[in-house]
């Protein structure tokens, strides 16, 4: 899941582990708060994407319990749980796109990224149990390695007994570093678990810690708001929906997978999914993907264009500040990416950092084999910066202008930018799920980050093929969450569907 999301945005996963765990009312709140939208989200997101899923009604009384969200730009969600006693906190994403439960560990030396999260330190916890068996989640552009852990978990105002979760002793991508989250608590089954683990959720059912095996999702679209949304663990809020729920069968135990019907760009029916399509829904995913047939149909009929412009546009956006000062300041033009953190030097070139970390590469014995283009991108950034200052251009004169260059470079496939001044003229979306049709506006398919000359808006559609046996699959992340209230119903496997209030 890192995004399953980070990443993604940070979210996991093929996975190497073998484990045997020892495992062994009410109902729960969690605020989220939501992780910003930048560039690295963008590219974690479908890293994580790409990598786990690469392998393999209640109304609350008065013993619930509220985790509240947290959102950043409608990109990631992520809530405060404890581990130990006395309690350790930690920020982690909620997703059930995965099923386990890791957090930095005070064992991480040699990965930056640790140095800058909360660190899980076991000698401080007296109910701390020692299992040590070694593991490694593989994502698309490194790894997290670890091993297994057992220790009370605190979710909410629960205690889940002797959970079994990983201490990352190695975290291997910049994604995690710039990450707003420390780990991930994965709400998916146990089937996809790393180690066969119990997950947390399981355990919180099994030691009667909730009134009823069903936890919902409210999530927040609205970027300035306090509280970025809930988890309720026991059930669900009525304030948070409108209507009645359309709940749909799990149709296959691991990831909580549907089927999903007809799709609709406007009235028009694309007949991709008429006779059914298998769908994922994902809350550590932040768009909405699917196969690049139809997600590059929908961004036809929407005028989206490719990532690579996001990414130079998203670079002016968060670092054209830095890069005009780092020039003015004599900075020599080669050393800026480098300065900033996108590019990183070999000892013979420079290397995209979102790619890898020094300690990483140089743990590498194979040498470095990266994708350079994040550094490429923003090296090409610096060169129109520098000609722009020669001609003695205003500082927002050069902004708008290289971020018109940037509208100009070709696109791969992948995520895709919209003109944020089309919005009002671009149709309607529509899935088919329990013969129910869910519409999302442009104003909800459409992610905007950014003010002004530097803005972005993101197509909430990515292109995305999984083949068969698995795939091809539909992945109904954030974007499709944060329109409609989910309920993940775990006693009746079953996933239910209503207007998000």
């Amino acid at each position: 899941m890192w995004h399953k999301h980070l990443l993604a945005g940070f979210y996991i996963w093929a996975v190497i582990c073998s484990l045997l765990p020892d495992s062994s009312n009410g109902l729960m709140r969690i605020n989220l708060k939501k992780r910003a939208l930048d560039l690295e989200s963008i590219k974690a997101d479908r890293i994580v994407r790409e990598s786990k899923y690469k392998e393999f009604h209640h109304l609350g009384n008065s013993d619930e319990d509220i985790v509240l969200l947290k959102n950043y730009l409608d990109a990631q969600y992520y809530g405060e749980i404890g581990i130990g006693s006395p309690v350790q906190n930690f920020t982690v994403i909620f997703d059930t796109g995965s099923s386990n439960l890791w957090v930095p560990s005070a064992k991480c030396y040699f990965s930056l990224a640790c140095y800058f999260h909360s660190r899980y330190k076991s000698s401080k916890s007296t109910t701390y149990t020692s299992i040590g068996k070694s593991c490694e989640i593989n994502y698309g552009s490194g790894s997290i390695s670890g091993f297994f852990s057992q220790d009370n978990v605190q979710v909410g105002d629960v205690v889940v007994k002797d959970q079994v979760f990983i201490e990352a002793t190695r975290e291997g991508s910049l994604s995690f570093l710039l990450a707003k989250f420390d780990g991930i608590l994965g709400l998916g089954f146990q089937e996809i678990s790393v180690g066969n683990v119990t997950p947390v959720w399981y355990n919180m059912v099994q030691q009667d810690l909730v009134s009823d095996e069903v936890f919902s999702f409210w999530l927040n679209r609205d970027p300035t708001a306090e509280v970025g949304g809930e988890i309720i663990f026991g059930g669900v809020d009525e304030k948070h929906f409108k209507g009645k729920h359309t709940y749909v069968p799990v149709t296959k135990k691991g990831y909580w997978q549907i089927e999903m019907g007809d799709i609709f760009v406007g009235n028009q029916s694309t007949g991709v999914c008429e006779g059914g399509c298998a769908a994922v829904v994902d809350s550590g995913t932040s768009l909405l993907a699917g196969p690049t047939t139809v997600v590059t149909e929908i961004n036809h009929a929407i005028g989206a264009k490719g990532v690579v412009s996001t990414e130079c546009k998203l670079i002016v956006s968060q670092y054209g500040d830095v890069i005009w000062d780092l020039l003015v300041s004599g900075v020599k033009p080669d050393k800026v990416c480098e300065q900033i953190g996108l590019c990183l030097f070999n000892g013979a070139e420079y290397v995209s950092a979102g790619i890898e970390t020094v300690v990483e590469r140089e743990n590498r014995k194979e040498g470095v084999s990266a994708d350079p283009a994040l550094c490429t991108v923003c090296e090409m950034a610096v060169i129109w910066f520098q000609n722009q200052l020669r001609q003695q251009g205003t500082k927002e004169k050069v902004l708008n202008y290289v971020n018109q260059l940037c509208e100009s470079l070709p696109s791969p496939s992948g995520e895709s930018i919209i003109n944020c001044n089309s919005i009002s003229t671009m149709p309607n979306i529509t899935f088919t799920i329990g013969s129910q049709p869910f519409t999302l506006t442009p104003e909800q398919y459409i992610v905007k980050t950014g003010e002004g000359l530097t803005s972005v808006c993101i197509s909430g559609f990515s292109a995305f093929d999984i083949p068969p046996p698995r795939g091809p699959l539909w992945i109904l992340g954030d974007v499709f969450m944060g329109v409609y209230h989910t309920v993940f119903d775990y006693g009746d496997l079953q996933v239910g569907f209503a207007l998000a209030a």
